[in-house]
Formats: C-alpha cells, sequence, structure tokens
C-alpha cells in the first residue's frame, strides 16, 4: 500500500531442522499506516513475536528470511545491511519489549541508558541530552523525572520500569513503535495507565503502533485495526470493531471465546465447616541498615483475617506489592509470619516448629506463578512429581507409578514423565506443577498466579482443569491473582488486598456484580476492554 508506512509483503521466515514446524512465518502480509495501531493477536507460537523480530533483524542465528518482503519508507529492511538497520533502529523504528528487567542493563541507571539513544545518534551536548532524557520521563509520566533518571532499574516498580523503555523507545522520534506484549506482566490498573499513554503518545506524536498481544481486552481497548495469526499465518485481519463484533474465522471466535467474562458464575452451595482460618495474621520486610539501625521496615501482611470453608475457592486479589504472595508464603510456611494464627483442620500451622512443618507440609500444598523457574532443569517430569511422595516415605518405584496416574489426571499423556521441563509448553508445565502438588493428596491447594503467564486458550484450560480438580477430589483452593477476570470465573468467595491489608471480601458474584470499596471498584474499573461493550471509567480510574 503506497500510503502505508511498513508494508509486509510475502513474508517467510524458517526456521532450524528439528523445529516443530519448518516456518516460523509462512506468506504474511500486512500494513499499517500513519497514525495508527494495528495490534497484532494470537496465541504464544502463532509467529507473532518473530514476525517482529524479522521487521528489526533481530532474528536468532539459525532463523532466516527465505521469501518477500518488509517495506519500510521505500527500503526493502529484509535486505538491508546491517549499517542499514542501524540507521533504522531507534531513529525508524523502535520496539518496547514484554519484560524491562531483561532489556535494560542493571548496571547502568535510567537516565544513562536513554541518554545513550541520543550520544550515538546525535551531536547534541551533555547538558542538552540530559534536559532531553528529563523531558521524555516526564512525557511518559514518571515522577520527579530527576531521581528517576538517577535510578537503577531495580529502584523501579514495573510500570515505571515500561515507561522507562517506552521514553527510550521515543527518544529519536520513530514513525514506527512495535510494542511486543507491553503490558502482559503489568497489574490491571498499571495496563490501564501503559494503553492509555500509548495512545495518547501515538496521536500527539502521529506515531504507527505496531502492537503484539494476547490478550483480546487489550485489542478492544486500543486498537484500530487487528491481524489474528495462528501458527505462523495470518488467519484474519480487519477493523477492531468488525474482528470483535462479527469475527469470521474460527480461530479468532476460539479466542474471544476462551476470554473470562467478568461475571461470575451462579453461587454454589459452600458448607458452613471451614477448613482455614486465617487471623491477624502480619509479615514486616525488614531490609539494609547496620546491625539493627536504618534498616527499610516495609509492612507487606497487616492483620489479614480470612476463612476458607472446605471444598471452596477463595480468590485473593489485588495488584503487585498488595501482599497477595506474601500472604500465600505465609500460609505454606515457606516465610514465618510475625503475628497471628493459621488454623488448618484446627492446629495452628504459624505456631508449628520447622521440623513439623516438614512433616504435615503434605496437608497444604502450593502451585507457583512460574512453573519453568520452580522446575529442576536437570529432573524428569516424573521425578520431579514424585519427589514429595518419596520424601515422606512412599517407596520410589510408587511414587513413580503414582506420578504417571497423575499426569493422565491433569491432562498429560503418562509417557510425558521422561521429558524434562524444557520440553513442554508453558500450559504443560503448569500442569506438571499441579501434578505435583496433588502428589502428597493435600487438603488445601495455594495457587500463586498461576495462569498469568498463559494464552487465554490454555488458561481456559488450567482453570477448567482447577475446577474439574476441586470436584473430583474435594479439594480447597486458595487462589492468588491479579485478573479479576479469572477470579471472576474460578473463586466462591474473594477478598481484595491492597497495601498489605484485605479491603472488600465476601462471595464473588456480590464483590464483581456490586464492589462497594472503591479501590475494588478502580480494579473493575481497569480492566482493559471490560466487556468489549463498555468504556472504561477513566473517572475511577
Amino acid at each position: 500500500m503506497s500510503d502505508s508506512i511498513l508494508s509486509i509483503e510475502h513474508l517467510g521466515v524458517c526456521l532450524p531442522k528439528g523445529a516443530d514446524r519448518s516456518h516460523a512465518l509462512s506468506d504474511v502480509s500486512l500494513a499499517i499506516k500513519p497514525d495508527e495501531i494495528l495490534c497484532v493477536v494470537g496465541e504464544s507460537g502463532s509467529g507473532k513475536s518473530m514476525m517482529a523480530n524479522a521487521i528489526m533483524r533481530l532474528l536468532p542465528n539459525e532463523v532466516t528470511i527465505d521469501g518477500g518482503r518488509v517495506m519500510f519508507e521505500g527500503k526493502d529492511l529484509a535486505a538491508a545491511t546491517v549499517a542499514e538497520m542501524r540507521q533504522v533502529r531507534g531513529a525508524g523504528i523502535a520496539m518496547i519489549f514484554q519484560e524491562p528487567m531483561t532489556a535494560l542493563n542493571p548496571l547502568r541507571t535510567i537516565g544513562d541508558q536513554i541518554a545513550e539513544m541520543f550520544s550515538i545518534h546525535t551531536e547534541l551536548s551533555k547538558a542538552e541530552i540530559s534536559e532531553k532524557v528529563q523531558a521524555l520521563l516526564a512525557d511518559v509520566h514518571i515522577p520527579d523525572p530527576i531521581v528517576a533518571a538517577k535510578a537503577y532499574p531495580h529502584e523501579l516498580s514495573g510500570g515505571q520500569r515500561q515507561r522507562a523503555m517506552i521514553a527510550m523507545a521515543l527518544a529519536l522520534d520513530p514513525r514506527l513503535l512495535i510494542a511486543d506484549e507491553p503490558t502482559t506482566a503489568l497489574d490491571v490498573t498499571t495496563q490501564a495507565q501503559i494503553l492509555k499513554l500509548i495512545r495518547e503518545l501515538q496521536q500527539r506524536r502521529k506515531a504507527a503502533v505496531l502492537f503484539i498481544t494476547h490478550d483480546f481486552g487489550v485489542v478492544a481497548e486500543i486498537a484500530d485495526r487487528v491481524v489474528v495469526m495462528q501458527h505462523g499465518v495470518i488467519v484474519e485481519q480487519g477493523a477492531a470493531t468488525d474482528v470483535l463484533n462479527n469475527p469470521q474465522h474460527a480461530y479468532t471466535r476460539q479466542l474471544i471465546a476462551a476470554v473470562p467474562p467478568l461475571k461470575a458464575p451462579p453461587p454454589r452451595a459452600i458448607s458452613g465447616d471451614n477448613i482455614l482460618t486465617i487471623s491477624g495474621v502480619s509479615k514486616t520486610y525488614r531490609t539494609g541498615g547496620f546491625l539493627g539501625r536504618g534498616a527499610r521496615v516495609t509492612p507487606a501482611v497487616k492483620d489479614v483475617t480470612l476463612h476458607l470453608p472446605r471444598g471452596a475457592t477463595l480468590g485473593i486479589v489485588g495488584e503487585s506489592g498488595s501482599g497477595k504472595s506474601t500472604l500465600a508464603r505465609c500460609l505454606v510456611r515457606l516465610i514465618d509470619p510475625d503475628a497471628g494464627s493459621i488454623l488448618l483442620e484446627g492446629k495452628d500451622w504459624a505456631k508449628l516448629s520447622r521440623e513439623e512443618v516438614r512433616r504435615e507440609t503434605r496437608h497444604i500444598q502450593m502451585v507457583f506463578q512460574d512453573p519453568f523457574a520452580s522446575l529442576n532443569p536437570r529432573r524428569k517430569a516424573a521425578e520431579l512429581v514424585a519427589q514429595g511422595p518419596i520424601v515422606h516415605g512412599t517407596p520410589r518405584a510408587k511414587a513413580i507409578a503414582d506420578a504417571r496416574e497423575l499426569f493422565a489426571l491433569v491432562g498429560l499423556d503418562p509417557s510425558a514423565g521422561d521429558r524434562f521441563p524444557h520440553e513442554f509448553s508453558g500450559g504443560q508445565r503448569q500442569r506438571i506443577g499441579l501434578a505435583r502438588a496433588l502428589a502428597l493428596k493435600p487438603d488445601v491447594l495455594v495457587a500463586d498466579e498461576p495462569v498469568s503467564a498463559l494464552d487465554v486458550s490454555v488458561q481456559a484450560q488450567v482453570l477448567k482443569l482447577l475446577a474439574d480438580l476441586r470436584q473430583r477430589l474435594g479439594l480447597s483452593i486458595v487462589f492468588i491473582t491479579h485478573d479479576l477476570r479469572v477470579a471472576a470465573q474460578i473463586c466462591d468467595l474473594v477478598a481484595v488486598m491492597k497495601d498489605g491489608a484485605v479491603v472488600e471480601q465476601g462471595l464473588a458474584g456480590e464483590v464483581f456484580g456490586n464492589p462497594q470499596h472503591p479501590y475494588t471498584q478502580a480494579l473493575l474499573a481497569s480492566i482493559p476492554g471490560g466487556d468489549f461493550t463498555r468504556k472504561r471509567d477513566a473517572a475511577i480510574v
């Protein structure tokens, strides 16, 4: 298209031998106009990020472009030299990555890293560069740009790091901005702010934005046009309203159907018998200082009181830093609470010695957010699942056999027990994590953000599996999440945490249908795309 800033024509990207398919991209064609936001949506492995890397010529060594053109302002980037691409990156096309903590240099200040863009590409003086850096940080609404410029990445919050990445991408006024899943790891309120910021900057600077996501809520919030990808092929594209309201391809309809609605199902009958009672639990972190002096004190959990009825699912929701995961770690005694009691089947879990915790740990087990980080990469899957029972006295042969039965229970082929963690997809690894937690036949399962890193369709499968296991095994579940749509689908009861304290709790339908606390209202109003029909209430956010 002659009026397009970027035009991809029949692009093919070849994968190395041994990959699950021959091509990462096959015959991909799309165009993006100036002053437009084009969302590319699809599951992991659909080729979205590979397409972005092909545009920027950042493909791994063994992955090659084997056909087609990438036309940017009259130049074919697919055939450009290394020197030519160096001129395009940053000044012509800039990229915002999914995880700023891995994209930013941890040993250099934020200001230095943004300044580098100017020192390499311009002739500006140090004073002028410093002024530009602070202006950019102010432009992306980082409070106190002077202080932020002197901070290291770990000293900023996730949302601030992502804003710093956006500031870096905008430094040289690129005509095209590629945003690769920039809000996936963020809380709903931070996500809402980043999406609003990208739209605002795009309109002010008249830049084009290629926005990669697997979240149709984000698409509904920000997109002018949508491209849907599956297995390296574009299966549908069109105006955002057309694709969202009248999807033509079965895969698009499947993705949209997998987005959990923000509506709790009818309440189930819950027994009056509490299997877990949390009373007045508090935890404070003390970091830094010398000999106890000058330490930074962070109250992570403040006087939390909750109960979990037998066979029910209690959802604990809130943003990062609200104290959800700290409370979860107190429940399973990965850390010791400073005060309060945790009664599990009448026994105060908070008062048990370390030896007693080891003996009793089979009663309460945890499923972690990142299964890849929590699974030993050197052990086969069946051994990982069998480890707990072996420690508790089960003969090794029986533990391995039981592990294979658990694989079938969580929807994996029993033969998969002979594979290593890296040989599984993210959803499959989460199923292994579930099997490992279930191996000791726990009464209570604590699930800490178990689906936050998964695509919507895989997320739907894992949620259905959890509900199924709860029914079949009589499990009681503490489900921790920052995604209110997910909580609405699986939780009977919901507690909302802010700054370490519970600000609202009750039946899921009541909390989501008629939230009483302003913070709960703000969380619900911040969900990207809402139900695809309503606009978010900016005043509440």
